[in-house]
């Protein structure tokens, strides 16, 4: 299970993907579990643990309802139990919420996601599948 894991927003997906195929396993181990060059999502594993993924800026802007330039180029992933949930206690805690939990059958069955933005601005999406 992925329980925290990076996830890279970039805007040059096809240039970056090439750098982190070429480079991450090697350097980590890693292997391509999912996507590919063409995007808009790829992700690395070593052993059965997510080490990396990327997603396209544009797309994933679309989905969390707002520009992505708040908080740099990354974004927390995290895998939750129940969205609703873990994005309430984030609430509860500071956190305010750029895009309310919903489904997303088109990135994957019974995929469901929160975005939220910590105290700092970092995005933070909140998963369960």
């Amino acid at each position: 299970m992925d329980a925290l894991h990076p996830r890279l927003l970039v805007d040059d997906f096809p240039a970056v993907f090439a750098f982190y195929a070429a480079v991450l396993p090697k350097l980590a181990g890693a292997q391509l579990a999912a996507g590919g060059p063409d995007g808009p999502y790829a992700s690395w594993d070593v052993g059965d643990q997510g080490l990396l993924s990327m997603c396209d800026a544009r797309m994933m802007s679309g989905a969390a309802g707002a520009e992505l330039t708040t908080g740099g180029p990354v974004m927390l992933v995290c895998r939750v139990a129940d969205v609703d949930d873990g994005a309430d206690l984030c609430q509860a805690h500071g956190a305010t919420v750029v895009s309310p939990p919903a489904d997303r059958p088109e990135w994957g069955p019974n995929l469901r996601t929160a975005h939220l933005r910590d105290p700092q601005g970092t995005l933070i999406e909140l998963q369960s599948y």
